[in-house]
């Protein structure tokens, strides 16, 4: 790397990260502001805010990634241009492919680190964030919906009339179990109730359906069914596949999931075949696709503002945060789309959407822009 590299490199990561802590510094200033009234109101200490802000920090930076690494190069290329340094490293013969060069190791760098702590990191500080903001931010979840129906595997498929969060009891529970599209076992109980102690549900005023298909054929050419009932007069202890946390508060639960957790998870609703997975489908593909943004913005930023300007590097930061927003806009909207269940757009196809767009846009800049 030469000399004219590292002094580029240097001028780029400094200014993404002053630009990173300006704003988090606002950002978090304006959030303590607004929920400070309800720390009072919850008695929440200091040390247990401090240790919120210091997850909510993390989590802001990772989000603020993309436009800011956006605004540093727009910055930096036009503070070169005005001073005319652009020019005089373009005379020297170097290429402007070769000028680049820096920017790229520098968006390689962050991309990187953005992708680790989005994988991994973050997810996990920011279970604690969220644990704090449905305990003390967030008004009392209560579990509302009704006939609750889930497939727990491909054979076997539980049904709820409706569940109370509060005591952890479940409402006319049905479980139904079939073999070659048959139904071979049914279990019926007034109510479940989780045994926080056995780890267990509980089974209240139960009954057990056992039918077997006998394959004698009968006058009218059925085949014969034998159904055995078992009526059960005592509570009884079960294991279920399904656990509490699955009528909790799902407030941004994604956030707090690891890639392989997304996976796992979205392998899990599927197979029960529920309702809401394109929301962790779609997180799942942004992560994979945000370092690729974040190329896409280092290279249209350096075309948009490596040319001297008579307005001054104004214009340019102008044009800079103008394209930004309407990047946000872009992605918000096919975030929006694949997440109420769009035929037109699936979870990946919205998530890269956004940077086909902005990519080729970028690539005919490239060429027809003078620098």
């Amino acid at each position: 790397m030469k000399l004219i590299d590292k002094y580029i490199l240097r001028q780029f990561l400094s200014t993404f990260f002053f630009v990173v802590l300006i704003l988090l510094a606002v950002i978090t200033v304006i959030d303590l502001t607004e929920k400070m009234d309800k720390f009072a109101k919850a008695n929440v200490s200091s040390a247990q805010i401090a240790s919120y802000y210091l997850d909510f920090v993390i989590w802001i930076a990772s989000l603020l990634t993309p436009i800011t690494i956006f605004i540093a190069t727009v910055y930096v290329c036009a503070r070169m241009a005005g001073r005319t340094e652009i020019i005089a490293i373009l005379s020297s013969g170097v290429s402007f492919r070769r000028y680049l060069f820096p920017f790229f190791i520098g968006s390689i760098l962050v991309a990187g680190i953005s992708f680790a702590l989005n994988g991994w990191v973050i997810p996990n500080s920011n279970k604690t964030r969220l644990a704090f903001e449905v305990q003390y931010l967030k008004s009392k979840y209560y579990f509302d919906k009704k006939n609750i129906h889930i497939q727990v595997s491909p054979n076997v498929y539980l049904y709820m009339q409706s569940y109370n969060n509060s005591n952890m009891t479940g409402y006319h529970f049905t479980m139904e179990k079939f073999e070659n599209n048959k139904l071979i076992e049914k279990l019926v109980a007034n109510r479940i109730q989780w045994d926080s102690v056995k780890q267990k549900w509980k089974m209240k005023e139960w009954q057990i359906k056992r039918i077997e298909n006998i394959f004698h054929p009968t006058k009218d050419g059925q085949d014969s069914v034998r159904a055995t009932d078992l009526i059960g007069t005592e509570d009884r202890d079960t294991a279920l596949v399904i656990h509490p946390k699955e009528f909790e508060s799902d407030y941004r639960k994604y956030d707090g999931m690891t890639i392989g957790e997304l996976k796992h998870y979205i392998g899990t609703l599927k197979a029960r075949g529920s309702t809401g997975v394109e929301a962790y489908e779609v997180e799942l593909y942004t992560r994979y696709a945000a370092p690729f943004t974040i190329f896409i913005l280092v290279f249209m930023g350096a075309i948009v503002s490596s040319r001297k300007s008579r307005g001054g590097t104004g214009v340019q930061i102008a044009l800079g945060f103008l394209l930004s927003f309407v990047l946000i806009i872009f992605v918000t909207v096919f975030r929006t789309y694949a997440e109420n269940g769009s035929e037109l757009l699936t979870p990946a196809l919205s998530v890269w959407i956004p940077n086909i767009i902005f990519g080729s846009l970028a690539l005919v800049m490239y060429k027809y822009v003078p620098r």
